[in-house]
């Protein structure tokens, strides 16, 4: 495995903190993921459910193949032993608020002047500078809402709509696993750790970029549309007649216009006067998205798909999960990973973004239950078994 020998400490809960400690163990990392009493709020996220699932797979994604501890930082002993995990260890994740770490001795000055080669990563909503550096951020907060991304993707004037979990946490979490590893690779050329920290706001900036560049060179940027009055009828998404959706994106703006009109069935467009330069086609957007829609909806979806193939036109169907899972390109892709149930069995979980043909591991190793591996992990730092036991006696432990 890639990153066989690296010692993670993961002390952070919910989402993106444990996705970033979570890659690295898909690459062979050794993560062990250290957990206040109670334990982290995603081993909780289904309890109040009508039917109890038996399982958490919002859990076991982020936290497979990591040993788990737990330790009460609230009492000198748990926070020794928090600091002699993060002393022998090559990175240091959390996401735990700054002024707790420092007032428990776990901040990043004091572990990395107990050990200089560490890598201490921290996560956090808004930064750790600035005037609302100190506020509590969750995805759809600092992420969604004060990013700008929830704008962006909802049409001009429309409410803003729910929307489901992690997609900044998990943004963020990939933003972390780089920092961290650029952190390592300066490592081996100074001998020297660092701080490296990422934030829900930061990463939401970053994610609508192409649009935030204009807006900051020239002051206003365009918002969303609602289909039927596109930009660019083109790039927009269009329905069969089962009603299935798909969405085409032209290569430029204009790219492939002849061949579109002729999947959807409707050649004579090229010659409409409305639409005859990609000029007029914008001007005139809501009316060509119109009689698209048109030639679309007479057509079954497996017809446009072989038009749309058959012109070398970038196309994609609007799938539901339910389509992703037996998706089987999506499962080439590497998307997918089977992960060990504790029964002799796998069941399948979303893959970390990225493939090492020949390094890949087939199965993962299940999320720890709570406190699994306390005793065995305070084994290893050398406490003996006297001491292991008073401190699961004082609460410390568990």
């Amino acid at each position: 495995m890639l990153l066989e020998g690296l010692k993670v400490v993961d002390f952070s809960a919910y989402i993106a903190g444990p996705g970033a400690a979570g890659i690295l163990a898909d690459w062979g990392a050794s993560v062990i993921k250290v957990e206040r009493p109670g334990g982290d709020n995603m081993r909780h996220v289904f309890q109040d459910l009508a039917n109890d699932l038996g399982s958490n797979p919002t859990f076991d994604l982020d936290n497979r193949g990591k040993r788990g501890v737990v330790l009460d930082i609230s009492k000198p002993a748990g926070r020794d032993a928090l600091a002699r995990l993060a002393a022998d260890a090559d990175v240091f994740l959390t996401n735990v608020r700054p002024v707790s770490l420092k007032r428990n001795g776990l901040d990043d000055e004091t572990l990395r002047k107990a050990n200089p080669r560490l890598v201490y990563a921290v996560i956090t909503g808004y930064g750790l500078e600035g005037p609302d550096a100190h506020l509590p951020g969750f995805d759809v907060t600092a992420f969604w809402a004060r990013s700008g991304i929830g704008y962006m993707t909802a049409p001009k004037g429309a409410e803003p709509f729910l929307r489901t979990s992690g997609v900044g946490d998990h943004t963020t979490s990939l933003a972390t696993v780089a920092a961290i590893l650029a952190a390592l690779y300066e490592r081996e050329r100074t001998g020297q750790g660092r701080l490296v920290q990422t934030s829900l706001l930061a990463s939401g900036v970053y994610l609508m970029g192409s649009d935030m560049a204009v807006q900051l060179k020239f002051g206003r940027v365009a918002s969303g549309r609602p289909r039927g009055n596109p930009i660019n009828a083109i790039a927009n998404y269009y329905q069969s007649a089962e009603g299935r959706w798909f969405v085409h994106n032209p290569r430029g703006s204009s790219g492939g216009w002849e061949q579109f009109a002729e999947a959807a069935g409707r050649p004579d467009l090229v010659a409409d006067e409305r639409f005859a330069t990609g000029k007029a086609r914008r001007q005139n957007a809501a009316a060509l998205a119109a009689e698209l829609d048109k030639g679309f909806a007479a057509l079954p979806f497996d017809e446009i798909a072989r038009r749309l193939d058959a012109a070398d036109l970038v196309w994609a169907p609007m799938q539901t999960p339910a389509e992703v899972a037996t998706d089987p390109q999506i499962a080439a892709a590497g998307a997918f990973v089977e992960i060990e149930d504790g029964q002799g069995g796998t069941y399948r979980s979303p893959a970390a973004p990225a493939r090492f043909p020949g390094a890949d591991a087939d199965r993962r190793p299940p999320a720890p239950r709570l406190g699994e591996h306390t005793r065995e992990v305070l084994a290893e730092l050398g406490y003996g078994a006297s001491e292991i036991e008073a401190m699961f006696a004082d609460g410390a432990a568990a």
